[in-house]
């Protein structure tokens, strides 16, 4: 690779990075702004927006609402991700390719399109729009991720393993938890914590199945529509940074799991 071509690839790279960064740097800085409405110039600086945010109580309602949502949801989408990866992988069958096929579907139906369909099933199933509501459209849309991720790690696992546990005279369930399952340890931390991460920031499908209680980006939503504030800021900025910390804690686990 020449000077030249070094050059112009670490100028794309550079420039890429601002046009990813620039919005949330602009964004941590107008949350420390003294003032009510955001824009330049910072005159003043002051950190009061995020004790603001602190005793906002629909912020921290909202908050532990997002949360429960995003820890069950994740779990049953792990468990119906895991069973559908294993099946995809362990098994050949007639019809194997369109399993797969409605499997991923989730995954690409563009959000609006997949609100509306779970907004009328619901009505079908005379589900009452609420948490049970978010939860059901949630996990729905996460188990493609479980999937590929789950089912990635497992192609790569040597079937003498599980083979050898058979041997010993352990049922295939037996097998399956204390052979496969401790090998996809890593696959389901970090497919768990991404969909943790997906769920927590979904506002389509929280908003078409959502009842009287918001979830966080709902009430964000809500929040703009009255105006564009500081404590908007701070309250996004400390989601970025707690996201930013799962993100990296996991592949930090993942990364001690693979190496045993």
């Amino acid at each position: 690779m020449t000077r030249s071509t070094r050059l112009i690839a670490a100028f794309f790279f550079w420039a890429f990075a601002l046009y990813l960064f620039l919005p949330l740097m602009v964004m941590i800085a107008m949350s420390f702004k003294d003032s009510n409405f955001i824009g330049f110039p910072i005159r003043s600086w002051t950190a009061g927006w995020y004790a603001e945010a602190w005793r906002d109580g629909d912020f921290i309602g909202a908050t532990g609402y997002s949360m429960v949502i995003a820890v069950v949801s994740t779990a049953i989408s792990m468990v119906m991700g895991t069973w559908l990866a294993v099946l995809l992988t362990e098994r050949k069958f007639w019809g194997r390719g369109i399993v797969f096929l409605f499997t991923m579907l989730p995954a690409v139906v563009p959000g609006i399109i997949s609100a509306i369909s779970f907004r009328i099933y619901i009505r079908i199933l005379d589900m009452e729009p609420g948490m049970a509501a978010i939860i059901f459209g949630h996990a729905v849309h996460n188990v493609p991720f479980v999937a590929l991720v789950v089912a990635s790690r497992l192609r790569t696992m040597p079937k003498s393993h599980v083979e050898a546990a058979q041997d010993l005279g352990a049922d295939p369930f037996v097998a399956f938890m204390r052979v496969t399952l401790p090998f996809l340890q890593p696959a389901l931390i970090g497919g768990g914590i991404f969909c943790m991460l997906l769920s927590f920031d979904d506002f389509i499908r929280s908003f078409f199945l959502g009842g009287y209680d918001p979830t966080l980006p709902v009430l964000l939503f809500s929040k703009l529509r009255s105006g564009m504030s500081p404590e908007i800021s701070a309250i996004a900025t400390v989601v970025l940074l707690v996201t930013a910390m799962l993100g990296l804690w996991a592949e930090r686990r993942m990364r001690r799991l693979e190496r045993g």
